[in-house]
């Protein structure tokens, strides 16, 4: 018997986007030009990386709405430690560390208090949004190093450093999901959370891994945007930045319920995002119109999800009934025995 091949949900939201430019490519020639998809890439490669993180988050079961005042207290760290005399090496280092670390106690809170993600994260929100306001008496920062504009204004080849810099966490981070037992895990959290650990995968420890990737990729935010701007402002990053990464990560099919989706998905969602965000500014919309289309991009995602979430449970009991192993995720996160960890099977990166 011939197997079909599954064409990768991934084409979809890659026709939805050739579409997309299409359209807005016919309604203004602005649209089309070199130095406006220049100008979409770079204000798209934020929102990627919020994206990502969002993704690592999504894929177990939580959520992460700490990411926007991350933006701001990374990029407010960085720009503060340079004034202090530190490099500019050096300060990116220490702003990323402190993202990831915002990440790992959010990770910590959730597991160890059980406490619901949306809680804990949002408390992150509000206390990561408050130190840069306090440590600069909601006053500017200029950046005292003038080699820092290279990570938000340099170039490699021709090709914008944020750019460079969003394809390389990509790759790290897609082997990571896809061909280690890392990523095995993360997706067997998400899948069944109890039954991962009946099959000895540590959940504290992968959950906290996911919380500080996302820290670490709003982090990354954090320096573009400070970057760009030569400026750590105490209020950057409260925009639509968690709106948008939220907002990609699931219309890039990465499942709200947990253990289905991929990066290159969520990459994809960003890149639908910026362009929409993007042609509707070079058409001239109102601002204010682009939070409403955002809303029911994500409205569409979500029921999408939904109805491929009942589609596979509804294709799991069929199975069951006829006494067929259960596929995808399921059998990722089918234990033989409470002691044998999960290693049968591979993820479902749909």
């Amino acid at each position: 018997m011939v197997k079909r091949r599954r064409i990768p949900e991934e084409l979809g939201i890659g026709v939805v986007i050739v579409l997309v430019a299409v359209i807005f490519s016919l309604m203004s020639p602005t649209f089309r030009t070199f130095d406006n998809a220049n100008l979409l890439l770079l204000n798209g490669t934020v929102i990627a990386f919020l994206a990502m993180g969002q993704a690592f988050v999504l894929l177990t079961g939580g959520i992460d709405l700490s990411t926007g005042s991350n933006v701001a207290l990374t990029g407010m760290i960085a720009a503060l430690a340079m004034r202090s005399g530190l490099p500019w090496w050096a300060a990116a280092l220490a702003a990323l560390a402190v993202g990831a670390l915002v990440g790992v106690i959010n990770g910590a809170l959730i597991h160890y208090l059980k406490l619901p993600p949306f809680i804990v994260t949002f408390a992150a929100f509000g206390v990561a949004a408050s130190i840069p306001l306090i440590l600069t008496g909601a006053s500017s920062v200029n950046v005292a190093d003038p080699m820092f504009a290279i990570i938000g204004r340099g170039s490699l080849f021709g090709i914008p450093m944020p750019v460079v810099l969003v394809a390389v966490f990509a790759i790290v981070f897609t082997v990571l999901l896809r061909l280690t037992p890392t990523g095995v895990h993360i997706y067997a959290v998400g899948g069944n959370a109890e039954t991962s650990r009946l099959s000895g995968i540590p959940i504290g420890r992968v959950t906290m891994l996911v919380y500080a990737v996302s820290g670490l990729c709003a982090g990354m935010g954090g320096l573009i945007v400070t970057s760009r701007l030569m400026v750590g402002y105490p209020s950057a990053g409260s925009g639509n930045e968690l709106f948008y990464s939220i907002a990609a990560a699931v219309v890039g099919g990465v499942s709200l319920f947990g253990g289905i989706g991929s990066l290159p998905g969520a990459l994809l969602g960003a890149v639908l995002i910026a362009t929409v965000s993007n042609g509707m500014n070079v058409v001239g919309v109102q601002s204010y119109w682009q939070p409403l289309v955002i809303g029911l991009i994500i409205l569409g995602g979500v029921i999408l999800d939904t109805y491929r979430r009942q589609s596979s449970l509804s294709d799991l009991f069929r199975r069951h009934l006829r006494g067929g192993p259960p596929s995808g995720t399921d059998a990722a996160v089918t234990p033989a025995s409470p002691a044998t960890p999960v290693t049968a099977g591979t993820p479902d990166h749909r």
